[in-house]
């Protein structure tokens, strides 16, 4: 068995960038030749890559912000800032509601920079979306930064165009989940490590786990999908001893623990009394909400999470190998994997004799280890899933679209060997192939399909005819012309899913590309929640009521005002019902505006406006109210941070007097406070389900 020889070194425009030895008079330094940079680039790239990259840059700024106020962001994010913003407690703690009842279920570092936004620029859709787009923008920024270092310009443009259009990256970045947040955080982290890998030198490993432990503060267990090919890179290709380089990984480590850790032994230090209940855990601690319901939860399912599915089929289908090609996740992130793939291994095949510190191949091995992890987990989760994890996986798939691409045309081209001669045109047919599959999936959906459908098969038929008879006729420039088509061709399908996303309305707690493919809950419909079961909207009846059961929630255009004050709720006069869900504690009553009205005016110092079953309920009554209201029973309700014993505390201190409460009940902790609820409290007969209790009632 041969090992084929890597390709001549790249040209000038194809190749990583050589920089050049600054001028003699010194005319390449200092600020205003900085500037100059900035927009025109290094002196030794070619004229059209720096107008390319702010091209793209100012795409992705489009689709990421174009129609801000048509924008639902997840409520229950969205009411978790807010709250920050009226308290530095709930800000810390990432508590639902100001008065820091209980968490969400997940880390605050995405809360804390929506947050901050808020608290400078008052509350808002555009200021909570503002840092989004912005670690979006700066991602696809980034990636087209560190594919440059290694592959070149041509390669760093595809690659950043090809993150700027992958549809689901449109659909979350244009939300207030923690997902863009995660991704930028990432690419700092292989920013950081592949630097490490050049040099040998021990801080930029250190920082690349300091920004992984924030990517941790921000999503827990996904931020570590990449540490295995992290890990592999460094002790494999990093220009350095092996000593060298295992004495630097255990430091880094360390790193990454404190960096992942800190604000996990902060408040698991602190008393319960002192904190929130931690929002999705077993036993109100983050290491379990760590290793649980944010952890092997996910992976193995129910067993491990309170609350969640088991096999979170109704999200992104079912689990398998096929999941991320099924007809609910395709056409989210699927559309390059096919190219992808090839080139991948391509790529590995032409590096196959270069030294162990190539950074060429190290590279390949990063982006292919991010890309191969990422499509594992979610491809095999069985606990909740849903579509918009995927975008953490797209970074990898653009990075080898790009350099893949590149090193595929190389060899293509300039190859010594026939055998060279079919594989760039196999991929490029491959990812159209199942790009025109994709697309007639939703044939009928409209003319921006169908018109994609048309340019897919007919330029990537042409690319691939193209680049056969340029090889086979010597003509280069052919062959760059339908090597442009065929980025075109690849690049239609999703640009028309990324165009749908960008100039309709997201659903917030679940946000998709695209027109629906069915396929049941989650097919396409858009089901809403992060955390389990609940949270799936309701049809409405004739008066404009929520059924009971459901537990619709409102846009956040209905959150206080944009100024931040939260002293008035955006009260319209429509009945804009929600259900307290969750059984026994609120479950199946409603809980209208006219309810919340009620409320306000009879809250009589409480700290909580009302205590309500779910963190569904109680945000969207916290944005509409911008009072704190209590989460009994966290996302699906079955969170065991209310007792009986901390409600009487509660009502006796003065701190509640209000509770919604249903006729059922999901254990025996909300049972026993639904029965002592209704023997001891007022019902209010104007409201359904609503209870009022006060000192005198507490035995």
């Amino acid at each position: 068995m041969t090992t084929l020889a890597p390709p001549p070194a790249p040209s000038r425009e194809d190749g990583p960038r050589h920089r050049a030895a600054p001028p003699a008079d010194g005319a390449g330094s200092g600020l205003a030749a900085r500037a100059r940079r900035l927009f025109t680039g290094a002196p030794d790239d070619p004229r059209w890559a720096r107008p390319a990259l702010w091209a793209i840059l100012v795409l992705a700024t489009a689709l990421y912000a174009w129609n801000l106020s048509s924008i639902t962001g997840n409520t229950f994010y969205d009411a978790a800032v807010y709250s920050g913003t009226r308290s530095w407690k709930a800000f810390f703690f990432g508590a639902l509601d100001a008065g820091s009842f209980i968490t969400v279920d997940k880390p605050p570092f995405a809360l804390w920079v929506m947050g901050l936004s808020a608290r400078v620029f008052g509350y808002g859709t555009w200021q909570l979306m503002l840092p989004m787009v912005a670690v979006g923008v700066g991602s696809v920024a980034l990636l087209h930064r560190l594919v440059k270092r290694d592959f070149g310009p041509v390669a760093a443009t595809i690659a950043a165009l090809a993150l700027t259009l992958t549809p689901i990256t449109v659909a979350i970045t244009r939300d207030t989940n923690p997902d863009p947040v995660l991704v930028f955080l990432m690419l700092l982290g292989a920013a950081a490590l592949l630097k490490a890998v050049r040099t040998g030198r021990l801080l930029p490993l250190v920082w690349s786990g300091v920004a992984i432990g924030f990517a941790f503060n921000t999503k827990m267990m996904q931020a570590y999908v990449v540490l295995p090919a992290f890990f592999l890179v460094y002790l494999w290709a990093a220009n350095a001893s092996l000593g060298r380089r295992i004495r630097n990984l255990a430091v880094g480590t360390v790193a990454l623990v404190v960096s992942s850790a800190w604000w996990m032994v902060v408040v698991d230090l602190i008393p319960a009394s002192s904190r929130p209940y931690i929002g999705g855990s077993t036993d109100n601690t983050v290491w379990d909400l760590v290793i649980g319901y944010n952890g092997f939860g996910r992976i193995f399912g129910a067993s491990s999470s309170v609350g969640s599915q088991g096999n979170g089929a109704s999200f992104g289908g079912e689990a398998g190998l096929y999941r991320l090609f099924n007809e609910i996740m395709g056409g989210q992130i699927s559309w390059l994997i096919p190219f992808a793939a090839i080139a991948l291994v391509a790529g590995l095949v032409l590096r196959g004799r270069a030294p162990r510190t190539d950074a060429r191949r190290a590279a390949l091995l990063l982006w292919g280890g991010w890309f191969v992890f990422h499509y594992l987990t979610f491809a095999l989760a069985e606990g909740t899933f849903h579509p918009y994890y995927v975008t953490a996986m797209a970074p990898g798939v653009a990075a080898l679209a790009g350099a893949g691409g590149v090193m595929l045309y190389q060899a293509f081209r300039e190859g010594p060997a026939a055998k060279w001669s079919w594989v760039l045109p196999a991929a490029i047919a491959a990812s159209a192939v199942w790009a025109v599959v994709l697309l007639q999936r939703v044939s009928g959906s409209g003319t921006l399909y169908t018109v994609a459908e048309i340019v897919v098969a007919a330029l990537g038929a042409l690319s691939v005819l193209g680049l056969l008879a340029g090889r086979f006729t010597r003509r280069h420039r052919l062959m760059g012309v339908a090597a442009l088509a065929a980025v075109v061709a690849l690049l239609a399908g999703p640009a028309a899913y990324s165009v749908s996303a960008a100039t309709s309305s997201t659903n917030g707690t679940n946000p998709t590309a695209g027109p629906s493919t069915g396929g049941g809950m989650g097919g396409g419909q858009r089901p809403s929640g992060d955390g389990g079961p609940g949270g799936t909207t309701g049809d409405t009846n004739s008066s404009g009521s929520t059924a009971s059961g459901s537990t619709g929630v409102p846009p956040s255009g209905t959150a206080p005002s944009a100024s931040g004050s939260g002293t008035e709720s955006a009260e319209s006069g429509t009945d804009t019902s929600r259900t307290g869900g969750g059984g026994g504690m609120g479950g199946g009553s409603q809980v209208s505006s006219a309810m919340i009205t009620y409320l306000k005016k009879h809250q009589d110092g409480a700290t909580w406006l009302v205590a309500v079953a779910t963190d569904q309920t109680a945000s969207s009554i916290i944005l509409e109210s911008g009072q704190p209201v209590i989460s009994m029973g966290g996302w699906s309700g079955s969170d065991n941070a209310m007792t009986l014993a901390k409600l009487k505390s509660l009502v006796k201190s003065g701190k509640l007097r209000y509770i919604v409460v249903g006729d059922s009940g999901q254990g025996s902790s909300n049972t026993e406070i639904s029965t002592w609820v209704k023997k001891h409290g007022t019902a209010v007969s104007d409201y359904s389900g609503l209870y009022r209790l006060d000192a005198s009632d507490v035995g």
